[in-house]
């Protein structure tokens, strides 16, 4: 199996783990990367001096390229990108930000750099800027998300169409399925984050990882979308800020709700209460934790027997 986004990243399977915050340390990057796909260790919750140590141990535990993910709004992002390139880093994914800020002198230094959009209009000025490859993310996904609430269905055959470059599909992905329906509608790679959030190697407390092996449909939600959007499983904290969001709370108001570490009480430090869970809507398909590699190893054992029914199948398809 080749194509655009093996060939760039020179790995073996097209599957990207997420770069999240509190829950992508340099165990879960080198994990993935031994195993076929391209692991990314997450900046936006390191301070400088860590991010150095992730690095440094992710080059001892694998010889197989691995990312670093740098939110660009990062307030030491200039010590995060002096370290990717001193460390050699092979690939920077960045996101929140414009990317005309960092992308050509990351490339200089023989970076490889991906930016994550959530419409065509900013995937055309991710293209525009030099990017080598864009993540597509839809409505779905974890984290925080675009405000244009558009679903992976619709965003990833719009954005296929009008750029030229490898495109990779983020949001609502957890299963061979899901990778098979995405390279139809024109991706070259899938990014997959809830899913390895419930890892073993996943930095995220145990708490957490088994409030996202326990939730069903309907218990996350978007919120924030007047300060910043993410996507949330439900309890008491997020229950807070959407009975302030409807009655029409200022932003002051919410920034003061949301206070300081709320991500890191919840995600890092096991609070499920009054911390900030930060996963995508596919968390009610996860059922279980399991080692990295195992999911790897699942994902492509789906994703081989689901494109072998749809080929065995294709009548099912022919309608003409």
């Amino acid at each position: 199996m080749t194509n655009r986004i093996i060939e760039l990243f020179s790995i073996k399977f097209p599957i990207i783990q997420a770069g999240m915050l509190w829950c992508s340390p340099w165990e879960l990057a080198a994990a993935v990367s031994n195993s076929g796909g391209l692991g990314v260790i997450g900046a936006a919750s390191m301070y400088p001096e860590v991010l150095k140590i992730h690095v440094q141990k992710c080059k001892q535990a694998t010889e197989k390229p691995f990312a670093v993910n740098i939110p660009l709004l990062y307030p030491n992002i200039e010590e995060h990108m002096r370290t990717v390139i001193d460390e050699k880093v092979p690939i920077v994914f960045t996101s929140a930000g414009n990317p005309k800020l960092w992308t050509k002198h990351l490339k200089s230094h023989g970076i490889k750099v991906v930016h994550v959009v959530s419409s065509v209009k900013f995937a055309l000025k991710s293209e525009a800027a030099g990017v080598d490859a864009i993540v597509a993310e839809g409505f779905e996904a974890g984290g925080h998300n675009g405000r244009e609430e558009t679903t992976t269905l619709c965003l990833i055959p719009d954005v296929a169409k009008q750029i030229k470059i490898p495109l990779i599909a983020a949001g609502g992905i957890a299963s061979g399925e899901a990778i098979l329906a995405a390279m139809v509608l024109g991706a070259d790679a899938v990014q997959i984050g809830s899913k390895f959030v419930a890892s073993i190697e996943s930095s995220a407390h145990q708490n957490f990882k088994d409030e996202v092996v326990d939730s069903k449909e309907g218990d996350t939600s978007l919120v924030l979308k007047s300060v910043t959007p993410v996507r949330l499983i439900r309890n008491e904290f997020q229950q807070r800020v959407f009975e302030a969001e409807q009655r029409g709370a200022s932003v002051n108001e919410l920034k003061q709700i949301l206070g300081r570490a709320r991500a890191k009480k919840g995600m890092f430090e096991g609070d499920i209460i009054e911390g900030e869970l930060e996963i995508g809507q596919i968390a009610s398909m996860i059922n279980n934790v399991k080692p990295a590699a195992q999911i790897i190893t699942d994902l492509i054992s789906e994703y081989n027997e689901a494109k072998t029914d749809m080929l065995d199948n294709k009548n099912h398809f022919n309608w003409g």
